[in-house]
């Protein structure tokens, strides 16, 4: 008969009371969504099929899409077992990986059944599948021996008994061993009988022997199984007839019972089979053997054919076998014979420590899953029975996360709590499992668990707000100060950039005074610091991290400009002019202490810096006059005699406290006289400055030379070049002369620190290779604003205003100085 394992015997099992458990949580970002869900899905499949046979549709039985099963990675986990069955996720089936022999994987054991589970992932979810392996008649029975030989006395009586060996079929139910048949024969029969579940037979006589007419008999006993078509196997039964022994053994007892500890050393006795014969001498002598045994049992047993004694030869497993049932036939020298049978229970002992297998876990898991979330399945056997195989885990020391127990023997590893991957980025978790065993038997391993970070930390600055200093006049680009933030996360997470927040400084972008390092948050000084312009500012850094989104936080940062002496005092009063006098009148009746005029000077530096004193540094008669130090008021120290000079010349030096120390001078004229006509008189011969009027020829003539000097050079040079030219190539002898333009410098002198504005004059010489012509501009210097005393006004005080010279540039140094002067001077009056 053929058996079609696809459309005849594979039949679909629904187990009706399907357990089904569902754990389910969802997140945001970076976040699985696992489902714990248990099902039981049962087939019943015969051995035998071929590779490739459908077992059945696995995604049909489960309400599965087949694209689920390959989303999921769906996969079978048979722990440390062969995988007999495999999944065929393109077609959502159950089909035969390895060939399935029922006898070599369940021996006699009914039913037979493979259990395996199907695991898939996102969301994660675990059914049960058992797989009945029924039988098919594959195995013929057979015997252990190739013939049986008995030595039977003629004297034997009719109806005596022979044991004959039991034949053995792998098969199990109909397909196994059911009769026994004997070949034709009209002095013995067969009587088969049970003995528990063993199927024996034994050969009656049924007419008396006479060894003189027959002294041997050959007869073929045939082994039948029901399976369809039916299987046989035969052995050879050789009896010798030998002269009388009348007498059988006979065993005390039909069963010997007897239990005994799996962990039972060899040679333990465990029973003592016994048997008697009513003959003397050699015929009552009683021997004993194993007849039938167990597959695998006559490697764990042995008797001693003398004694009886049966003992443990072999080591007892419980988890393979736990119930023995052996034949031990006492026979005597006649071939007379009595079968007893001896009863064996394996006793379990906790000698297997529980195996745990991981069925699915997570390496990794965010910081910011929620409690509850599944990071790993375990499925926890124990092969023991009983107390004995019972377990349960335990984690070590974990607050974390927790086990729990989904089903028997299956335990689930959970978070517990929040984490916080900057207290703790890696766990190794300790999972110890022990059964109930006395002594109980543990196992235990360690799974490392990575807490990959998330971006929920902000970075931190070291301080709340930050003031630098830097001294004015500083040179672009020098760095300020140096900000720093930190991130407890991890990696891009916690990586710091600075930035500027855009805000201004009087208008002006705070960019365009400093810039900070994005990485390393150095501010520089984008341009010099000036302190009489500003004295501080404040801004915002901005500390962003790498996370997606970045996490922010800012700090307030103050610049504060320090102050250098760079700045001179400024007299504003008296008013210096290039040409014209200015002179205090005292009169002659003055007393001791007379305010003669106040030196007015101001310097823009700050603190110290523009701390100034005043002290008089040459003066026609210093007898007579005095300046105060502080506030630069000039006195004088005796009464004023008619013998005092009408003219008084006074030097008056300011200085700061800055260090270096700048200072500034400043000429008072004094008139000692009483009236005004008296003073015009004297003062009509004043010289006009000579010194400024020396030094402006001085440089004059200067300025001339230089231009001159470099006019002759540049015309030797332009010469020579030419006449060089000419002397290598003829051919260029008409050709035009380059053109060489010429851009002398320019010159400035600073006449003195009298405490006036200063005097430029500038010179422009242009020269042309071929006009042969040379133009030359003299600038005139600028003046101030002053009250000057000129002879020719007759004595009249008048307002002179500033002239400009054309060369002067509107933004030059010289002009802001005027700028800033008449400005402070304005102020002060």
């Amino acid at each position: 008969m053929v058996i079609d394992p696809v459309l005849s015997s594979v039949r679909t099992l629904r187990d009706a009371r399907c357990r089904k458990w569902l754990l389910c949580w969802t997140s945001t970002w970076h976040l699985r969504i696992f489902v714990l869900m248990i099902s039981t899905v049962s087939y019943s499949i015969p051995e035998e099929m071929s590779k490739g046979s459908l077992v059945g549709n696995i995604a049909q039985d489960l309400g599965l899409d087949v694209k689920r099963l390959k989303s999921g990675k769906a996969r079978i986990y048979t722990g440390e077992g062969t995988e007999y069955i495999e999944l065929n996720k393109e077609r959502g089936a159950l089909v035969i990986k390895e060939r399935i022999d029922r006898e070599a994987l369940c021996g006699q054991t009914t039913p037979c059944a493979l259990d395996f589970q199907i695991i898939l992932e996102n969301p994660m979810q675990f059914y049960i599948v058992t797989v009945e392996i029924t039988d098919i008649n594959d195995n013929s029975p057979g015997f252990k021996n190739s013939d049986m030989k008995f030595d039977i006395s003629e004297t034997v009586q009719i109806g005596s008994k022979f044991v004959l060996e039991k034949a053995v079929d792998d098969d199990v139910g109909i397909n196994g061993l059911q009769s026994y048949s004997l070949s034709s024969s009209d002095i013995f029969i067969l009587n088969p009988y049970r003995i528990g579940s063993s199927r024996n037979v034994e050969m009656v006589l049924k007419k008396a022997l006479d060894r003189e007419k027959q002294d041997r008999v050959s007869l073929i006993l045939t082994a039948l199984d029901g399976g369809n078509p039916q299987l046989s196997g035969t052995i050879q039964i050789v009896i010798t007839v030998l002269d009388a022994n009348d007498n059988a053994p006979v065993c005390s007892q039909a069963e010997f019972k007897t239990n005994v500890n799996e962990n039972s050393v060899k040679g333990t006795v465990l029973t003592t089979v016994s048997a008697s014969d009513a003959d003397e001498g050699p015929h009552g002598q009683v021997r004993y053997s194993i007849s039938n045994a167990p597959k695998g049992s006559s490697e764990l047993f042995d008797i001693d054919e003398d004694s009886g004694v049966f003992t443990l030869v072999g080591k007892l497993d419980y988890e393979k076998f736990r119930h023995y049932e052996i034949d031990v036939q006492a026979s005597d020298a006649g071939g007379n014979a009595d079968v007893c049978k001896v009863i064996i229970e394996v006793l379990d002992t906790n000698d297997n420590p529980p195996t745990i297998n991981i069925m699915s876990t997570s390496s990794s898991i965010s910081e910011d899953v929620k409690p509850g979330t599944v990071l790993t399945m375990m499925n926890v056997q124990d092969p023991d029975s009983n107390e004995n195989g019972k377990v349960h885990c335990i984690l070590d020391d974990h607050v974390h996360f927790k086990i729990s127990s989904t089903s028997t023997n299956f335990f689930s590893i959970v978070t517990d709590s929040d984490l916080d991957r900057e207290r703790a980025s890696e766990y190794n978790i300790t999972v110890t499992c022990s059964d109930e065993g006395v002594p109980s038997l543990s196992s235990s391993v360690t799974l490392t668990l990575q807490i990959s970070d998330v971006n929920d930390n902000e970075p931190v600055f070291e301080r709340s707000s930050y003031e630098a200093y830097i001294v004015e006049n500083n040179t672009p680009g020098v760095s300020i100060f140096t900000v720093r933030a930190t991130d407890a996360d991890w990696n891009q997470n916690a990586r710091v950039s600075y930035i500027l927040e855009d805000s201004s400084v009087n208008g002006v972008p705070v960019s365009s005074y400093v810039s900070i390092s994005a990485d390393s948050g150095v501010i520089h000084a984008v341009r010099s610091f000036d302190y009489e312009q500003i004295k501080d500012f404040q801004f915002r850094v901005k500390a962003q991290d790498g996370g997606s989104p970045p996490l922010r936080s800012n700090v307030t940062v103050k610049i504060m400009i320090q102050d250098q002496n760079d700045n001179p005092p400024q007299v504003l009063y008296p008013v210096q002019t290039g040409g014209s006098v200015v002179a205090e009148m005292v009169p002659r009746s003055a007393d001791v202490g007379y305010l003669v005029t106040k030196v007015v000077a101001v310097d823009v530096d700050s603190g110290q810096n523009a701390w100034l004193s005043y002290k008089l540094q040459k003066a026609t008669d210093r007898a007579l006059f005095v300046v105060g130090s502080q506030n630069g008021e000039i006195r004088t120290i005796r009464q004023v005699s008619d013998k005092d000079a009408v003219k008084q010349r006074l030097s008056v030096i300011v200085e700061d406290n800055g260090q270096p120390s700048r200072s500034a001078t400043v000429i008072v004229n004094v008139a000692v006289a009483d009236s005004f006509p008296e003073v015009l008189s004297e003062f009509s011969d004043f010289p006009h400055d000579k010194e400024y009027n020396d030094n402006l020829t001085f440089y004059l003539v200067l300025a001339l030379a230089v231009v001159s000097f470099l006019f002759i050079t540049c015309l030797v040079v332009i010469i020579s070049v030419k006449i060089y030219r000419w002397r290598q190539s003829r051919i260029l002898y008409h050709s035009n002369l380059p053109v060489i333009p010429y851009y002398p410098p320019r010159y400035s002198d600073t006449l003195g620190t009298t405490g006036t504005l200063q005097h430029v004059y500038n010179y422009e010489v242009c020269r042309t290779t071929d006009s042969r012509k040379s133009d030359c501009k003299f600038g005139r210097a600028g003046s101030q604003n002053v009250l000057i005393m000129d002879p020719s006004c007759s004595g009249t005080m008048q307002p002179m205003q500033s002239k400009k010279s054309i060369l002067d540039e509107p933004d030059s140094p010289l002009e802001t100085e005027i700028r800033k002067g008449s400005h402070l001077y304005g102020r002060q009056r």
